[in-house]
């Protein structure tokens, strides 16, 4: 968390003091550093400036306007699973020909759109699909660039939820059916065969379980380039985990580490290398600010209760995730610690942000900073308990700028409408 330190004991994104944004927008707020952002952009696409590639940033993790265009002008293609994120993408002015498409349910809708935009390529993931792109590019005298996405019956070893790869998980088709598939490609009107698409999980700790798709995908590839396929790139989707806990003596592996497991297989091959990396690029570039309201002492347990909640950051309850949580003003080295949860003011017994944690106690009123939240973290808020959704802040060196406002109440309630007979 470089972009995220303390200065004269005060917790700094970048040169701006956390108090004055807290201050200045309120509290709960998302706070991105562009630095953070830039860095591990610009650190996973340097290992591989030795062979043709291009980094898609995956906007699931984070599709915020202004961190799309801080990536797409440092020369980032983007990774769009729904018409939504690639209108965004191209709103920002990314390159069509930079922009592929992922995800198992596109709608006829979101085809006829990116066929439109002319974009660089689907990823398709069934025969259903493959057959629909076909049918609507040729209704429409387009071509679609395609790839197929293969699952590979990998096990990430990561959470169940956000593991891709095997098949018990709805993406892809078997790597087996692979042959079969290219085959009926090469048929079918309207398309045009470019590569190959494989995405294993996320946050993924192992270089093992990418070092068995990469060495899979590479035969795959051998054998239908041998079969006549003109094939230009093969797309190995993201996956490589971050440091949530920077306690922890555990690291997911580095990017010049990840570099060497995927080239040992596919240097030979001279095709261009696509990856799309979100979470690698985002996590560690946000925090979610939150300020403390009062500190609930129960029966054998201490609870901190914040104004950030589950429908502001979410990946605590849904995943079992750890998001490590500091005090802004850095407490003193002997401060008292003790154990405590972290919560928030939903009624839900799941509304909590952390659990357990030994840290200096909070007072009310005092900030906290919950680490590691850019990356599927605003993207998944929601208005429950019609709590507001967070505003975002972007940070860039000494200035920083509103990049999502907060909503009003009056905005919130507006978007509801209330049929004639209930007016």
């Amino acid at each position: 968390m470089s972009s995220f330190a303390y200065r004269s004991g005060v917790l700094h994104a970048e040169e701006v003091d956390l108090r004055d944004l807290a201050s200045t927008v309120g509290t709960p707020l998302y706070v991105y550093a562009s630095a953070g952002f830039e860095k591990q952009y610009l650190d996973m696409t340097r290992v591989f400036a030795d062979v043709p590639s291009l980094a898609c940033y995956a906007m699931k993790a984070n599709s915020n306007q202004a961190v799309v265009a801080t990536l797409a002008r440092l020369g980032a293609g983007m990774d769009v699973v729904s018409e939504g994120e690639l209108r965004r993408a191209r709103a920002v002015g990314v390159p069509p020909e930079k922009i592929v498409f992922s995800g198992v349910g596109k709608t006829q809708g979101e085809i006829n759109y990116a066929l439109d935009q002319d974009i660089l390529c689907f990823n398709v993931e069934s025969e259903p699909e493959l057959e629909q792109i076909s049918a609507l590019a040729s209704a429409r005298g387009r071509v679609a660039r395609i790839s197929i996405r293969v699952n590979p019956d990998i096990d990430a070893n990561t959470h169940a939820k956000i593991s891709t790869g095997t098949y018990a998980n709805k993406f892809g088709i078997p790597i087996e059916d692979a042959p079969r598939m290219y085959a009926k490609a090469a048929k079918l009107p309207g398309l045009s065969i470019t590569g190959i698409d494989v995405h294993i999980g996320s946050q993924i700790t192992d270089l093992a379980p990418f070092d068995a798709a990469a060495e899979r995908l590479a035969a795959l590839a051998v054998h239908l380039m041998g079969e006549g396929h003109r094939l230009e790139h093969l797309d190995f989707g993201g996956g490589l985990g971050v440091t949530y806990d920077p306690q922890s003596n555990s690291r997911p592996p580095e990017p010049q580490a990840y570099a060497q497991t995927i080239l040992r297989h596919t240097r030979k091959l001279g095709l261009k290398l696509i990856f799309e990396h979100g979470r690698l690029i985002a996590a560690n570039a946000g925090v979610l600010l939150t300020r403390v309201i009062h500190v609930k002492q129960g029966a054998g347990k201490t609870f901190v209760v914040v104004d950030a909640a589950m429908n502001d950051l979410i990946r605590p309850t849904l995943y079992e995730a750890y998001h490590h949580v500091v005090n802004v003003i850095e407490p003193a080295p002997d401060a008292p610690r003790e154990t405590l949860d972290i919560v928030g003011p939903v009624c839900e017994s799941g509304d909590y942000l952390a659990q357990k944690r030994t840290m200096a106690l909070p007072r009310s009123g005092d900030l906290l900073a919950v680490l590691s939240a850019g990356a599927y973290g605003a993207v998944q808020a929601s208005t429950y308990n019609s709590r507001l959704l967070v505003p975002e802040v972007l940070v860039k060196g000494n200035r920083f700028a509103v990049v999502r406002p907060r909503l009003s109440y009056e905005d919130l309630i507006g978007l509801d409408r209330l049929p004639d007979w209930l007016s």
